[in-house]
C-alpha cells in the first residue's frame, strides 16, 4: 500500500488464484485457506477485488484443459467451493472476480453467466480478457464472440484485460495481434464500464507501446 501511495500507481485487484476444482480435496482447501488471508488483507493493500481461477481438473497446471472440466462433476465441485469462497468475501465485504478462460471450467461467456446465476451473490464479479474468449477465428467470429460477452456479462465486469493474439493463436502483446481493441474498449463503454483495464503477456520493453495504445482506445 505505501508503495502504491508513492509511486501513484493503483491496486486495481489481488490475485488469490488457485484450482477450485482440482482433483484432491486437500489441496482445494489449502487454496481456500490461502484466499481467506488475501480477502482480509485486501483492502488494507488498497483494492476491493480479489481475482480467482475456477479451475480444471488437471491436477498439475490450473491453466491447462481438461475433459473432465465438461463433465456434471466438475460444475458441482466448482459450485460448492464457489459458495464457500463467497461466504468468505461476504464476511470481508470485497468482492471476488473470475475470468471466463478456455482451460477452465468457466470457458466462455455463457458459462460465467451461468455461474452468476447459480451462485446468486452480489460479491461475484467478472474480469473479462477477449484474448480468452477464443484461440483462433475469423474476424467477424472474433467481434461477434466479444460483443456476446460484453452484452451478456456487462453488469458484472469489474476489470477488463488487454491481450492479444496473433493469426497461429498464441497471445502477444495487446495492440501488435489480431484483436480489435478499438471495438472492444467501446463494447465496454456502451454497457457503462468504465473501470480499470490491466494488460499482461508482454515483455517489459513493450510496455510503453501498449500503454500508449490502449491510452489512445480508451480516449477515443
Amino acid at each position: 500500500m505505501q508503495a502504491s501511495q508513492r509511486t501513484g500507481v493503483g491496486i486495481a485487484a489481488v490475485s488469490a488464484t488457485y484450482n477450485m476444482i482440482h482433483p484432491a480435496q486437500q489441496v482445494r482447501d489449502a487454496g481456500l485457506r490461502r484466499l481467506n488471508v488475501i480477502l482480509s488483507a485486501a483492502k488494507a493493500m488498497g483494492t476491493n477485488l480479489v481475482t480467482l481461477c475456477t479451475g480444471t481438473r488437471d491436477a498439475e497446471d490450473q491453466w491447462r484443459h481438461h475433459p473432465g472440466n465438461d463433465l456434471p462433476d466438475a460444475w458441482k465441485d466448482l459450485t460448492a467451493e464457489m459458495a464457500k469462497a463467497l461466504e468468505l468475501a461476504e464476511r470481508h465485504d470485497v468482492n471476488l472476480g473470475v475470468e471466463p478462460e478456455l482451460a477452465n471450467v468457466v470457458n466462455s461467456a455463457m458459462q460465467a453467466k451461468r455461474l452468476i446465476a447459480d451462485m446468486q451473490s452480489q460479491k461475484l464479479r467478472i474480469i473479462l480478457d477477449p484474448a480468452n474468449l477464443f484461440e483462433v477465428a475469423t474476424n467477424d467470429a472474433r467481434r461477434s464472440t466479444i460483443s456476446s460477452a460484453i452484452d451478456m456479462l456487462g453488469p458484472y465486469i469489474a476489470m477488463a484485460h488487454a491481450k492479444d493474439r496473433d493469426a497461429t493463436g498464441a497471445f502477444v502483446a495487446a495492440g501488435t495481434g489480431v484483436i480489435d481493441f478499438e471495438h472492444f474498449i467501446a463494447g465496454l463503454k456502451a454497457v457503462n464500464f468504465y473501470g480499470p483495464v490491466v494488460t499482461h503477456g508482454l515483455q517489459e520493453a513493450e510496455a510503453p507501446q501498449v500503454a500508449a495504445f490502449l491510452r489512445g482506445m480508451i480516449a477515443t
